[in-house]
């Protein structure tokens, strides 16, 4: 099997010199990639802040997990991938999705997927150097972006009109749950969509994001805190099923049942909490969910279920790492974890 890449993901929290020195402790660890969230009145600016963890490490390439075609105009965007790139070489990557949380937040309605397809060829062409038709026959070029520019666009998608998508138009596929059952049937129907649309689907970067917790033991104790400290991702992982079931129904003919029978129990959902260890809204999530969405245990759990996800063609593990572990969870991954995925 392959190499494994991993990722760091953080939300951008103030103080930034904080975000800056745990991507920093990452790189030193073994991490290639550093991520954040992008909501821009829940969170801190985070391309401000991409600047200060590129100047600050050497390899690591950073991106959101996730940005949105509603945020941003897409020439910005665009333009403040190519200056990142420009400043320290190639080193980002668009992770772009609907923008729940950042959209919702702000009163507007999370992006089509018809808009996300139509950001990611403007945002992968301008920034690349390329031409690109901002709408109504505008046709502009970033003038100063230098040949050998490549700006990745990787899509994050649960459903299976996202999937399909992602398949046939992005350069990476961005799956938000470490459930193997689940990986594996999502990646399928990326990889299909790609090949039915004549692409090799190998060139889709497969990249599973979920919190990972590393307990010292399976000590009933050890696995409830670690539990309690991820359960607010099946709140906002919830979020996004939801609203595929209540868009394709709950007979899992497309949702699949695993994922509907713990939305039933799921009441209103609070985004001033979102993405937070103490969420409140996330009581309904129970442990089975918890365990099956994430990396929780001690350091042989943990590859064991890496090695699982890699068999399934995942090419990185993005860590979350929110919750009261962060600089042990990053050196338990570097000491540890990559290098017996990677030996």
């Amino acid at each position: 099997m392959g190499h494994m890449d991993f990722g760091l993901v953080l939300q951008t929290d103030p103080p930034a010199s904080r975000v800056v020195s745990l991507m920093k402790r990452a790189e030193r660890n073994g991490f290639t990639y550093g991520w954040t969230f992008d909501s821009a009145v829940l969170w801190q600016e985070p391309f401000v802040i991409y600047s200060q963890i590129l100047a600050g490490t050497t390899k690591l390439t950073v991106g959101p997990m996730v940005t949105n075609p509603g945020t941003r105009t897409w020439e910005v965007t665009a333009s403040t991938f190519a200056t990142l790139n420009d400043m320290f070489g190639n080193r980002t990557v668009c992770g772009i999705g609907r923008g729940d949380s950042a959209m919702r937040v702000a009163g507007r309605k999370p992006n089509t997927l018809a808009r996300i397809s139509e950001a990611m060829k403007v945002i992968r062409a301008l920034g690349s150097g390329d031409e690109a038709d901002l709408g109504g026959g505008t046709v502009v070029r970033i003038p100063w972006i230098k040949e050998g520019a490549r700006l990745p666009v990787w899509m994050a998608a649960y459903g299976p009109k996202a999937l399909k998508m992602t398949g046939e138009e992005a350069d990476g596929f961005i799956l938000q749950l470490a459930d193997p059952y689940l990986t594996e049937s999502m990646v399928r129907a990326v990889r299909d969509a790609a090949v039915a649309a004549g692409r090799d689907p190998a060139r889709v970067t497969v990249c599973v994001a979920a919190p990972a917790y590393v307990t010292e033991d399976d000590s009933p104790a050890a696995l409830a805190h670690a539990r309690e400290q991820c359960r607010w991702f099946g709140g906002m992982v919830g979020n996004h099923v939801a609203d595929l079931v209540s868009k394709y129904g709950a007979d899992g003919s497309v949702v699949p049942q695993e994922l509907t029978d713990y939305i039933k129990a799921r009441q209103g959902y609070d985004y001033s909490h979102h993405g937070r260890s103490g969420n409140p809204d996330t009581q309904f999530v129970p442990d089975e969910i918890v365990d099956r969405f994430c990396l929780i245990g001690p350091v042989e759990k943990h590859v064991g279920k890496l090695n699982a996800l890699r068999a399934l063609g995942v090419d990185q593990f993005a860590v979350y790492d929110m919750h009261d572990a962060q600089e042990a969870v990053i050196d338990a991954y570097g000491s540890h974890v990559i290098p017996a995925v990677n030996s």
